[in-house]
């Protein structure tokens, strides 16, 4: 293949050997991802930092404990990122369709090492701001494609295993942000700027080596397909299914379904534009509106459920636990490693039983924890500090909240992001798994910036405004999400093709079309061949006709050209 550099490893690897190496560099970035979310948490308690540099609190004369006098500016230090991922992953969206996954990911990688090299200099709290604006910037355009990329090479059988394993490197970032600031906090006392510069400076390491990297990998084969490359499409695609035996067969099915479902959409869907996306106008069956509105909310609803003031704030919550200032540190970054571990239960469960049912017993689990770490601190705190009951009542609060953290790294963690890279069509799916990242973004700028607030002001009944935030999610995924689990991503077109927006109309409707469309989804899921069992050549068809997502007609698309709006 001409077309792809030499030094390229599609080149070299194939099959499983390809898929492991684009996924380990798709879990680099989520690596910094992670990194740089728990990194916060110990920046905000280094002296340095939050009294000599941005003038939002004090340490506490007899203890050393942070005291905050500016819980706004606080949280906006930390929240005004979000910002910056909300506007970075519109843009890595639109440029991730446009000019491909590959050199998306090294725009993001570039523009955060620019971010990060900024809030390593910060000398005050306007400097900083703008820092982690630019920061955010380059995080979000990372998170709209990364997860694209790796799903669009995976197979679909174990499209969520792979994406499990790469956010256990995700919460490994945060595992090493909570350490390394650990070991920093012991240098000079604690009192210098090295203990929160080195560790915001750490992150461009990682940042450097990604964009250096990524050069050398493939670009996925379902954008080079739109694009209308279909010749290096088909030949990355034979080198990550196979290109021998049974294998042949099934990697020539694959590209004819993904040719085929290109086809249908450039026919069905009018406009791409955000604006088009987010009000469903000019999409018809596809019904790219209502896909947008479920993605953002998911990934509403995985920060409200939480984790988002667990993650940054560990030190706080356990402080408010009764844990004393010397031991908070080091029970936070323990914390972190029971999270990380947790999240290989989701690699052998996600691809067994579904998303739907990963998050059902995720919310169960982490409502009930949130729930009684809220009943166990006000518990504690009714009897005499450093009683016996007070600390038995505290370390109980303190195993809840890590029963949460580890709960939602088996559950919660994976699904809103792996979701929107599935669901959405090929045509604007990196324009769609951006939208996830709005939802992410608004979810977590909005709670970071309360979070203090809301500790300060109502303490551990905190825990009782996530409880039911848990408790809501339930009856809200039942009803509305539907299931992609073991679904090709070509086929979820027809998940989405019912006017209703309830799943069980959904998958009724579902059962029709693929009855009446068998060349639309064919060998890639079934296994069967397409080769012709004459001549033993791969079958391929010109375009996709007699191609239709209404269950009333079986119109072609050339004969059909819109179709009802839902």
């Amino acid at each position: 293949m001409d077309l792809i550099p030499r030094y390229n490893v599609v080149h070299k690897l194939e099959k499983r050997s390809l898929l492991i190496a684009i996924n380990c560099i798709a879990a680099l970035s989520i690596f910094f991802f992670g990194y740089d979310q728990g990194m916060m948490g110990g920046v905000n308690g280094a002296r340095n930092y939050y009294e000599d540099h941005m003038h939002f609190g004090h340490p506490n004369p007899e203890d050393g404990t942070p005291i905050i006098d500016d819980e706004l500016l606080q949280g906006g230090i930390v929240s005004i990122y979000y910002v910056g991922t909300l506007v970075g992953c519109l843009v890595g969206g639109w440029f991730g369709d446009k000019y491909g996954r590959i050199k998306t990911i090294a725009l993001g990688a570039a523009w955060a090492v620019l971010g990060a090299t900024l809030q390593t200099s910060a000398m005050n709290h306007t400097w900083m701001i703008f820092a982690r604006l630019i920061n955010g910037w380059g995080t979000g355009i990372l998170n709209a494609i990364v997860p694209v990329w790796a799903t669009e090479t995976a197979e679909h059988k174990s499209r969520g295993q792979f994406v499990a394993i790469e956010f256990t490197l995700n919460i490994f970032g945060v595992v090493v942000a909570y350490w390394l600031e650990y070991a920093c906090s012991f240098y000079k006392g604690g009192n210098g700027s090295f203990v929160w510069r080195f560790p915001i400076a750490f992150q461009i390491v990682p940042l450097l080596f990604l964009f250096a990297i990524v050069w050398l990998f493939p670009e996925s084969p379902r954008w080079l397909v739109k694009v209308g490359r279909e010749e290096e499409g088909r030949y990355i695609l034979g080198r990550l299914r196979g290109e021998t035996g049974e294998d042949l067969g099934r990697a020539e099915a694959e590209f004819q379904d993904i040719r085929n479902i290109a086809e249908l959409e450039r026919k069905t869907a009018s406009r791409t534009s955000y604006w088009s996306m987010f009000t469903g106008s000019g999409s018809g069956k596809l019904h790219i509106g209502r896909r947008v509105q479920l993605v953002i909310w998911l990934q509403i609803m995985q920060e409200w459920i939480g984790i988002a003031g667990v993650t940054i704030y560990a030190p706080t919550i356990f402080r408010t636990a009764g844990i004393s200032q010397s031991d908070v540190q080091w029970i936070s970054g323990l914390n972190t490693i029971t999270y990380m571990l947790s999240t290989l239960i989701c690699v052998f469960t996600l691809d067994r039983i579904g998303r739907r049912w990963t998050l059902y017993w995720g919310s169960v689990v982490q409502g009930i924890s949130m729930a009684l770490a809220g009943g166990l601190t006000t518990a504690g705190q009714s009897h005499p500090e450093g009683s016996a009951m007070a600390k038995a009542y505290s370390s109980g609060a303190v195993a809840m909240i890590f029963l949460f953290t580890a709960t939602f790294g088996a559950t919660w963690l994976t699904v809103p992001w792996l979701y929107p890279a599935e669901i959405f069509p090929l045509e604007v799916r990196a324009k769609g798994n951006a939208w996830g990242v709005v939802g992410w973004s608004v979810g977590n700028g909005w709670l970071t910036l309360l979070c203090p607030v809301m500790f300060k002001a109502i303490k551990e009944n905190t825990y009782y405004v996530f409880a039911a935030a848990n408790v809501i999610t339930i009856p809200m995924v039942w009803a509305l999400y539907p299931e992609s689990n073991q679904r090709t991503l070509e086929e979820m077109n027809l998940v989405f093709a019912a006017d209703s927006i309830w799943n069980w109309e959904a998958e009724r409707n579902f059962k029709i079309l693929k009855e009446q469309n068998p060349e639309l989804v064919q060998a890639a899921q079934r296994g069967h061949s397409a080769l012709d069992p004459e001549t033993g050549l791969p079958i391929r068809s010109s375009t996709a006709r007699n191609l239709s997502l209404d269950v009333h007609g079986m119109q072609t698309v050339d004969e059909k050209q819109t179709f009802k709006h839902g």
